[in-house]
C-alpha cells in the first residue's frame, strides 16, 4: 500500500487537493437545505435552483461592470444572497406558510418553485452555458504540478461562510431562535419565539448560502440553466448521511462525499463516484435511518 502511494502521490495529492474543494463547496450548499429541514422540517427540492440563480446573477453582475471580473465578483457576492434571500422569503410567506408547511404539500410546492424559477432563467438568460471569468487568476505550484489558486480561495471563503453560519447559529438571537425551534417549535411559540419570522428567515439563510455557493462555483464552470441538479442531489446525499438537520454531520458528510468523489474522478470515472455515494447512502438509510449524526424527529 505504501509503495502504491509513493509511486501515486502526484495523484493522490491532486484528488485530495480537488476533493477538499468539492466538500467544502458541497457542505456550504447542503448546509442551506439541512438548516431548512432541521428547523422547518421542509425539503426544499427547489434548493439546487437557487444555487443556479446565484451563478447566472453572478454571471450578469460579470456583465454589468464591464467585465471587471473581481469587481463583478464582489457584487455578485452581495447581490446573490440579497436577491435569492429575498425570494425564498417571499415564497415562504405566499406559498409554504399558506399551506401550514405540511410536508407532501411543501414538496409539491417546492417542486413548482423549482420549474417556475428554471423556466424564467431559460426564458431571460438562454438555454446556452455561459461562461464567467475568474475574479483572480493565479496558480500554486507544487513540485509535481500547478494548481488553480482560485480553486484554493474558493475553499478558503466556503469555510470563512461555513464557520459564520456556525458563529450565527450558536452566537447569536436568531440563532437561538432557531435551535428552540428545531428542538420544538410549539414550546418555543408558548415562550414567544416568533417561529413564523424564524421560518422565513431560516429559508433566506439556506437560499442565500446555496446562491453564495453559486457565486463561488461559477468561475470554475460556466452558467446554465440546469446546473442545480447535481448539486441538489448531491446535497439530499449529504444531508442524509449526515443526519437531517445536524451541522456537524453536514460537514462530516460532505468531506466524506468531496473527497471520495475527487479520489475516484481522479483514479477511475466521476459516476462511478456517484453510484458509489448513493449505495453509500442505501447502506446508511438500513444501518442508521436518522444518518451519521442526526436524531430522531419529534
Amino acid at each position: 500500500m505504501s509503495a502504491w502511494i509513493d509511486n501515486n502521490f502526484p495523484l493522490v495529492f491532486l484528488a485530495l487537493l480537488d476533493g477538499s474543494v468539492t466538500a467544502f463547496v458541497l457542505a456550504l450548499i447542503a448546509l442551506g437545505l439541512s438548516l431548512v429541514f432541521g428547523v422547518m422540517r421542509v425539503v426544499n427540492v427547489a434548493h439546487g435552483e437557487f444555487f443556479m440563480l446565484g451563478a447566472v446573477l453572478a454571471w450578469a453582475c460579470f456583465h454589468f461592470t464591464g467585465n471587471m471580473p473581481l469587481l463583478g465578483f464582489l457584487l455578485a457576492l452581495i447581490v446573490a444572497p440579497v436577491f435569492v434571500g429575498g425570494l425564498a422569503m417571499l415564497s415562504d410567506r405566499l406559498i409554504l406558510h399558506r399551506i401550514q408547511y405540511n410536508p407532501e404539500s411543501t414538496i409539491v410546492a417546492t417542486i413548482g418553485l423549482l420549474y417556475i424559477i428554471q423556466q424564467l432563467v431559460l426564458t431571460f438568460f438562454g438555454p446556452e452555458a455561459r461562461p464567467v471569468e475568474a475574479p483572480i487568476y493565479f496558480r500554486v505550484q507544487f513540485p509535481w504540478f500547478g494548481y488553480s489558486g482560485y480553486k484554493l480561495i474558493v475553499a478558503g471563503l466556503s469555510g470563512v461562510l461555513l464557520l459564520g453560519t456556525w458563529f450565527l447559529m450558536v452566537r447569536s438571537k436568531l440563532g437561538l431562535y432557531m435551535r428552540a425551534t428545531q428542538q420544538d417549535a410549539e414550546t418555543a411559540r408558548t415562550f414567544g419565539v416568533p417561529t413564523k419570522s424564524v421560518y422565513s428567515k431560516v429559508f433566506a439563510i439556506g437560499a442565500g448560502l446555496a446562491a453564495l455557493a453559486g457565486v463561488l462555483v461559477v468561475p470554475i464552470r460556466q452558467a446554465d440553466y440546469l446546473m442545480g441538479l447535481e448539486p441538489l442531489l448531491l446535497s439530499f446525499i449529504v444531508v442524509i448521511i449526515g443526519g437531517l438537520g445536524s451541522l456537524r454531520g453536514t460537514l462530516v458528510a460532505a468531506f466524506i462525499v468531496g473527497i471520495s468523489d475527487g479520489f475516484i474522478s481522479v483514479f477511475y470515472e466521476p459516476t462511478l463516484a456517484k453510484m458509489l455515494a448513493t449505495v453509500l447512502v442505501a447502506a446508511v438509510l438500513v444501518l442508521k435511518p436518522t444518518g451519521l449524526f442526526g436524531e430522531e424527529i419529534r
